[in-house]
């Protein structure tokens, strides 16, 4: 394909549509991004430049990672900022502009598809016009792909209209489905010294032109990934020999759904994968479970996972099988600075593009931009995550998901517009 710089936004987003990356497979995407930050003078960190690896969650095997980086050149991605790369995706871009006498900006946007298959019938507008996906099981069903977009676009408008006299951080992360991206990339020395920053979400149900200027108080979320190990046996002839690792499983979940709810405020649980490789007639050896918790605090996140993990051993422990956990993904909350808030609606309600401004609204779902902001916070700055209405045809994670790409601009718009009011 053509350099970036050639597209416009709707055909970048397009390009990023039909080619999808899941999460910390994201090798094409940071590539192409990187490329045309490069050429505009940005500063880039690549990499494990950009996250802290060892901070990272739920990271697919190497194997997968290979050919998720083989796949990325074959489709086009630059040869010389995969290799910089290496094996971790992610991306932090960075230019001073004026006199750099003004703030420190970030803005978070994050790259990653989810996985899941795309629908191919006329009915959805990406298979008719002929930018759905090109992955099996990998598609855009959340927005970030436009995210991506409103990133560069970002670039792009400052770069062509002057900038500010600041600098601006543009913070391309990858794996924030299941919430695993996001932490890693709040734990590097890039986070310090911003002062303002902003994270944004397409669509969440909002019509084209709505902004909420502060979606704010998602749940803090944890998930694990559970592994029951039994003994193998023959069920009619000797199942006294064998140690049932699905029977652990079922106790679990049994109980998982029975811990006491906390006082203190929304507490969640859920299961939604279960797994035990056997035939009808063998005690199942091995069985596993995909589990994740909520809390409307990080308290109340850490009460559940807590509970959880108290189940977990003791489910194994009454069918003497052994069981081992991992954590796949963690986020945590956060509420909108009130100056980052009051900033945005301003901006926005100044805006011909936008045609409604919302304040404080609270999340339904989970958001690893919270550990971003909650950083941010600490150091002293100010943070918030602003909606950007998108006219979603179908429910975010749905396979007919799709977005107004007239959002596009209106993203771009409200943010830059955001930060030089600033």
């Amino acid at each position: 394909m053509a350099t970036t710089e050639t597209l416009t936004l709707s055909e970048l987003r397009r390009d990023l549509h039909a080619h999808p990356e899941a999460g910390w497979k994201e090798f094409r995407t940071t590539a192409l991004v990187a490329e045309e930050l490069d050429d505009r003078g940005f500063t880039l960190h690549l990499g494990d430049d950009a996250v802290a690896v060892d901070e990272r969650l739920g990271v697919p095997p190497e194997d997968e990672l290979r050919r998720a980086r083989d796949r990325a050149l074959d489709e086009g991605a630059p040869e010389a900022y995969v290799e910089e790369m290496g094996l971790v995706t992610g991306l932090v871009a960075e230019k001073t502009y004026g006199d750099g006498s003004g703030p420190v900006v970030g803005v978070r946007v994050d790259m990653d598809a989810l996985e899941r298959t795309e629908a191919t019938d006329d009915d959805h507008r990406p298979a008719r016009e002929g930018f759905a996906s090109k992955h099996p099981n990998e598609m855009h069903a959340c927005g970030h792909d436009g995210h991506t977009t409103i990133g560069v676009g970002i670039a792009r408008e400052m770069d062509d209209n002057g900038g500010f006299d600041g600098t601006l951080k543009l913070f391309f992360q990858p794996a924030e489905e299941g919430g695993r991206g996001g932490l890693p990339m709040s734990r590097t020395s890039h986070v310090d010294d911003v002062e303002y920053f902003l994270a944004l979400h397409l669509g969440l149900g909002y019509e084209t032109g709505t902004v909420v200027a502060g979606y704010e108080r998602p749940l803090s979320n944890a998930k694990l990934d559970v592994d029951f190990h039994g003994q193998s046996a023959h069920a009619g002839k000797a199942p006294n020999e064998g140690r049932n690792a699905a029977q652990a499983l079922g106790a679990a979940i049994q109980n998982l759904f029975s811990i006491p709810r906390h006082e203190g405020g929304t507490t969640r649980i859920n299961v939604g994968q279960v797994h035990s490789p056997n035939a009808q007639n063998v005690i199942s050896d091995a069985a596993s479970m995909r589990v994740e918790v909520r809390g409307g605090t990080a308290d109340l996140n850490e009460y559940m996972l807590e509970e959880a993990r108290r189940v977990l051993k003791h489910a194994a422990g009454m069918y003497d099988v052994e069981y081992e956990t991992s954590l796949y993904g963690k986020t945590t909350t956060f509420q909108a600075s009130e100056a980052m808030l009051d900033a945005v609606m301003e901006t926005a309600e100044s805006l011909d593009s936008v045609t409604t401004v919302l304040g404080r609204e609270q999340a339904g779902g989970s958001e690893d931009a919270s550990f971003i902001i909650e950083r941010v916070q600490d150091n002293g700055g100010v943070g918030t995550y602003v909606g950007v209405g998108a006219s979603n045809v179908d429910g975010h994670h749905t396979p007919r998901f799709d977005i107004d790409e007239d959002s596009l601009e209106i993203g771009v718009e409200v943010v830059t517009a955001t930060i030089r009011d600033l």
